[in-house]
């Protein structure tokens, strides 16, 4: 698709990947960029224009979706963590709220914005851990799962849309300030996220870790877990 004099909306865009790819498709010739947070006031960069989202509250997506008329570029980057909610001990509460941000959040947002994204585009921001299982943190790897089934339900349902899963490994954002596992760019990831809009691609497989475990996948979870980041 063109991304030149397209109108987008980011969520999570005020730090790491989302303000990446806000910032590439400005970069690419987009006309406009809607930044969403759930602190508008955190959107500092002047070509952004700031937007309170919080992907958890219907409200604020029913209000984003009425002011942003003119988008045909959605990108569900908002996302949470969540290594607290443990496999076999404490309360779920957390991996509930992780389902909320990472599920039903891109689920909502996606409803709310179909009508506009006719021969436009929706990009899911996914994971490798969309496959590859995380014993110490289940919540997380659950939610993204299930949100690359809703990308491929979405696919069916929205014959007329680009839709586009980005999954990568590891990131170097505060998100993975944790660990010291070989990373990627921000940059790097958006720049492949705004090439495969431009060839109509639907899948970006972000680095080699990634592109390994989704060759593994049909070995089984054997197979899958033999990889490393």
């Amino acid at each position: 698709m063109q991304i030149e004099g397209s109108v987008a909306l980011v969520t999570g865009a005020n730090r790491g990947i989302g303000h990446a790819i806000a910032l590439a498709l400005l970069e690419n010739g987009a006309k406009k960029v809607y930044a969403g947070a759930r602190k508008p006031e955190t959107i500092t960069d002047p070509r952004l224009t700031p937007l309170k989202l919080d992907v958890t509250n219907p409200e604020d997506i029913a209000a984003a979706a009425e002011l942003a008329q003119d988008v045909n570029i959605v990108v569900n980057n908002a996302g949470m963590g969540g290594g607290e909610a443990q496999l076999l001990s404490g309360p779920l509460s957390t991996a509930r709220e992780i389902m909320e941000t990472n599920v039903f959040g891109p689920w909502e947002i996606a409803r709310a914005f179909a009508p506009r994204l006719a021969a436009g585009a929706l990009v899911n921001v996914l994971s490798v851990v969309s496959w590859w299982p995380m014993a110490y943190a289940p919540g997380y790897a659950a939610s993204k799962a299930a949100e690359w089934s809703l990308t491929n339900s979405l696919r069916l349902g929205l014959p007329d849309t680009l839709v586009v899963g980005v999954h990568c490994g590891f990131v170097d954002t505060d998100f993975s300030a944790w660990t010291s596992a070989p990373k990627i760019t921000a940059q790097d990831l958006a720049a492949q996220t705004v090439e495969a809009l431009r060839e109509n691609r639907i899948e970006v497989l972000a680095d080699q870790f990634t592109r390994d475990t989704r060759v593994a996948l049909g070995g089984g979870i054997e197979a899958v877990t033999a990889f490393q980041p």
